[in-house]
């Protein structure tokens, strides 16, 4: 089946209505959209940051690799609950609040769990942790393409997938650093405090976001289900999400068990890895302006489900060049994926889009896939677990060419 570039970019993808700002340059929209990007990288890295930091709670707290992995099912679980219902929030106050609201429930379930000693404890401080969490993207989504003419949507996303790029790259880094001096503990303090710091200075100086979103109700879940594209999206997220955070949450405790590193050198390794995100997102949002974004998904599952699943096969200097060469192709998911996404339905339920995709590819790309990454490791098959996973992404390269808005 063949879509046109001019198909994918449909009439529905121009900007909502109660925009900032006239169309222009790019450059005139990047303040506003840097400073969302702070906010979810914030936002990402609090959820990812217990990667590095897996060998050390797992030791302290002496965890199996499944009940470790299952702190990011709790995440998951949060995070499903609260980006699905999130509708519920913006539509009652604007995404500008939403936004504050989210990044101040972040950091105070941070704070929490750095109290917690029992493994029920920290779990119920990861699941208020998703749910705070849940709550930005669907409204950082919609404030931003509000904000930013349709014509720039590919650089714009690209700009705000900056955010969770850059954690991949300095959670490790930040771990390590801090736990020279703290214990896991105290990086989790940290992280609390900036994003609630970071909340209340977008609450005075932030821009964009001025509007409710559209609730959660029938006609516009109609509107969405009756699309192939969305159900197709919905799945695609998931692998999407398993080829980038899936992989990523498992890597530090795989490359200390299965292959014998210390924890600060994989972690190191990890952190390295991920700085080719930061460029290949912008790659990626070429890509989506110039062929679409079903023809890039496509040729980004193929490659990502193959590294994968050659990550989990491959040994020694193999293995490392695998380590750097999977989250090349893997982040290239998200521009073309949140494009795509943004072309089902009428802008004004595009928020509604995102809190009906997102939260079932977080819930398994990145709860369910570690934990059963997890479940293999306890099983002594921890590189089949991450090959498997492999080749669920792979399956992403012919279903994104089904892909069609208005479908």
């Amino acid at each position: 089946m063949t879509v046109s570039n001019n198909t994918e970019r449909s009439p529905s993808l121009e900007p909502h209505v109660e925009e900032d700002f006239e169309p222009a340059g790019f450059m005139s929209f990047l303040g506003p959209v840097l400073f969302l990007t702070s906010i979810f990288f914030l936002n990402f890295t609090s959820r990812i940051i217990f990667a590095p930091l897996l060998p050390s709670i797992e030791k302290e707290l002496a965890l199996a690799h499944a009940e470790a992995a299952s702190l990011f099912l709790f995440i998951g679980i949060g995070y499903f609950v609260s980006i699905t219902g999130s509708s519920l929030v913006s539509s009652r106050i604007p995404h500008r609040k939403t936004i504050v609201l989210s990044a101040t429930a972040v950091g105070i379930s941070l704070i929490w769990i750095t109290l917690c000693n029992s493994l029920w404890s920290i779990r119920f401080g990861l699941l208020v942790l998703g749910l705070g969490s849940g709550l930005y993207l669907p409204s950082g989504i919609a404030s931003l393409t509000a904000m930013v003419a349709a014509r720039h949507w590919g650089k714009a996303i690209a700009t705000h997938e900056l955010a969770p790029n850059a954690g991949f790259f300095l959670a490790p880094l930040l771990a390590e650093g801090l736990m020279m001096w703290f214990s896991w503990r105290g990086v989790l303090l940290f992280l609390g405090g900036c994003s609630i710091l970071t909340g209340i200075l977008f609450s005075f100086f932030g821009k964009g976001g001025d509007f409710r979103g559209e609730t959660l109700n029938f006609p516009s879940l109609k509107t969405l289900f009756k699309e192939n594209a969305f159900w197709i999206m919905v799945i695609l997220f998931a692998l999407g999400i398993s080829a980038t955070m899936g992989i990523y949450t498992m890597l530090p405790l795989f490359l200390v068990t299965q292959h014998g590193l210390e924890r600060n050198w994989a972690n190191t390794l990890v952190a390295f890895s991920r700085i080719s995100g930061m460029f290949m997102v912008f790659i990626s949002g070429w890509a989506t302006d110039r062929v679409g974004p079903r023809l890039t998904m496509s040729s980004v599952f193929l490659l990502a489900g193959v590294a994968t699943m050659l990550l989990g096969a491959l040994t020694g200097s193999w293995l490392v060049a695998l380590v750097f060469l999977q989250p090349v192709v893997a982040v290239c998911f998200f521009p073309p994926g949140f494009a795509a996404l943004s072309a089902i339905g009428p802008g004004s339920s595009r928020n509604v889009a995102v809190s009906m995709t997102v939260p079932f590819g977080f819930l398994v790309g990145g709860g369910a896939i570690p934990m059963g990454i997890g479940m293999m490791g306890d099983a002594g098959m921890f590189a089949l677990g991450v090959s498997m996973a492999g080749g669920l992404i792979l399956s992403g390269t012919v279903l994104a060419l089904f892909y069609k808005p208005g479908t």
